[in-house]
């Protein structure tokens, strides 16, 4: 049991670093970063150039846990995350998924942003 579980962590990280790997993010189009935990869901718009988050938002902030049904959560945390853009006059961003497979919460995240206005 425990040689799957290191089997599952040892390939989580090698599609972080293949992913990560292919992606910068600058000032204009900065990379939007997901972290997911068991629980709770994390975004951030990051210039990879200056080293800077630009904007960062989690469903634990007021407002944005509107249901306990995650993938909704996740709709909501990727519309918001678009309003924050959008305000700092970002349009276009890098989708970094990190070591998440882009289906559930991931792919309800990024239909969030999109509804919300960022193109990626």
């Amino acid at each position: 049991m425990k040689e799957s579980i290191k089997n599952k962590q040892t390939r989580a990280g090698r599609r972080q670093k293949r992913v990560r790997v292919k992606l910068h993010g600058s000032s204009s189009r900065p990379r939007l970063s997901v972290f997911i935990s068991n629980i709770h869901m994390y975004a951030q718009l990051i210039d990879d150039t200056a080293g800077k988050t630009l904007a960062h938002v989690s469903d634990q902030a007021v407002g944005t846990r509107v249901s306990h049904v995650t993938v909704l959560r996740a709709h909501d945390l990727g519309k918001k995350i678009a309003e924050l853009a959008r305000a700092k006059g970002i349009q276009t961003v890098v989708f970094d998924r990190g070591r998440y497979r882009y289906h559930g919460r991931v792919k309800a995240f990024t239909d969030g942003a999109r509804e919300g206005g960022l193109t990626f």
